[in-house]
């Protein structure tokens, strides 16, 4: 297997922050990509802030994960002296990243248009609530407002009960990974025509795109997806329910799988009622049908449940929580459970990389830096600064000594 990964020699300009942004890196780095993290001075990233730990010099945990595999450079971009030094880093680079509102970039002087006079090749990406356009562009944005007004919030809670966002950022992560896809693109793009560009993804974007069949549903059909708990738009029984001693998660998705289904609970009968002989039958009956079904499963434990539809070959899991996760031996056979070895935390555990290569391997994960740490490293490395410049720098407070 080649130690090289696929993006050794890819280098990054990274203004972002939180989650977004941050989470997209984290993969071009976990890649090889050379991620510069470009930090506000005093304070950093807001996440160095937040539980658990949270440290504005030595990062949090949410820090730590988020921000691996990346070097930390301390800068008040107001400062125009500080501005020259990203323009110079901007020459050796090949992404630029930032999360900012629509239109601060700009005011910062680290817009598109001013960085591309310094590399007319780059590629530069924007990720924001809303995007770079439309009538929402400047209105500002957390993820449950992108899950809220994306739709992810309208299909989500109880049947007839309030909206619930999901249980993690994922209007924030699905961005990011658009981002990641299309910064790729952009690459191999550049790679045969020599012409950088301009990403704009929005968060309420990447939310609406990946709204499954609702939207379809919505425009072929003339009818309004709407909460229905954890049950399938399409498919029964697909569902949670519960077990003499918890919940397990069911997924019949076809008539093949049901007719499997009828056997394991020992109810062939129901495959000779034309109430349930198909797919569009059964969602028609789905409540009595969710009933019969749970008649079932209260009688067994979820491990019970488990081994018997599993000898069947039908979807099925427990409804598996953090703390079994992280020990879960799955989980750890496929390596997303790394250890990182961190100078501020000491040997700290957390997610892996999902992605897995069959030539080159992803498992270099450099520990987060704090504020500011590898400033003079990369300033001498990518911007090509003398001693002598890094010592006047440091004397006129522009960087950290």
């Amino acid at each position: 297997m080649n130690t090289q990964r696929p993006l050794e020699g890819i280098t990054v300009l990274d203004f972002t922050r939180i989650y977004s942004g941050p989470y997209c890196s984290m993969l071009l780095g976990d890649l090889g990509a050379y991620v510069i993290k470009v930090e506000k001075k005093g304070t950093g990233d807001d996440s160095r802030q937040f539980r658990p730990k949270p440290n504005i010099k030595e990062g949090s945990g949410y820090t730590m994960y988020l921000n691996r595999n990346k070097k930390s450079v301390e800068l008040d971009l107001k400062d125009e002296t500080a501005r020259g030094i990203i323009y110079r880093l901007c020459e050796k680079a090949d992404i630029v990243l930032e999360n900012y509102a629509p239109g601060v970039a700009k005011k910062l002087g680290i817009d598109y248009d001013t960085l591309k006079k310094y590399n007319p090749q780059i590629i530069y990406g924007s990720i924001s609530g809303f995007g770079q356009t439309g009538p929402y562009r400047n209105k500002a944005a957390y993820d449950i407002i992108a899950q809220a007004m994306g739709g992810y919030m309208a299909v989500t809670g109880p049947k007839n009960g309030m909206p619930i966002k999901l249980g993690t950022s994922v209007g924030d992560s699905c961005a990011g990974l658009h981002m990641a896809f299309a910064l790729m693109a952009a690459m191999y793009y550049r790679q045969r025509t020599g012409i950088g560009q301009y990403i704009d993804i929005s968060m309420m974007d990447s939310v609406f795109a990946t709204l499954e069949n609702h939207v379809m549903i919505q425009t072929m059909d003339h009818i309004t997806p709407v909460r229905n708990g954890n049950s399938n738009q399409n498919a029964v029984p697909f569902n949670t329910f519960r077990t003499s001693d918890d919940y397990v998660a069911i997924a019949v998705a076809n008539d093949a799988l049901f007719e499997k289904f009828a056997q394991a609970i020992q109810r062939p009968d129901l495959l000779e009622n034309p109430d349930y002989k198909t797919t569009n039958n059964r969602k028609l009956h789905e409540d009595e049908l969710t009933k019969i079904v749970e008649e079932w499963t209260t009688k067994h434990t979820t491990k019970e449940v488990c081994q018997i539809f599993e000898d069947y070959k039908i979807p099925v899991g427990p409804i598996l929580g953090i703390d079994q996760l992280v020990e879960d031996p799955h989980i750890l056979a496929r390596e997303m459970m790394i250890e990182v070895d961190h100078p501020y935390g000491g040997k700290i555990r957390m997610p892996g990389c999902p992605i897995k290569f069959s030539e080159t391997k992803i498992d270099h994960f450099a520990p987060s830096s704090a504020l500011g740490a590898d400033t003079a490293q990369v300033l001498r490395e990518i911007g090509g600064y003398t001693q002598k410049e890094l010592e006047d720098l440091a004397e006129a407070g522009i960087i950290p000594r």
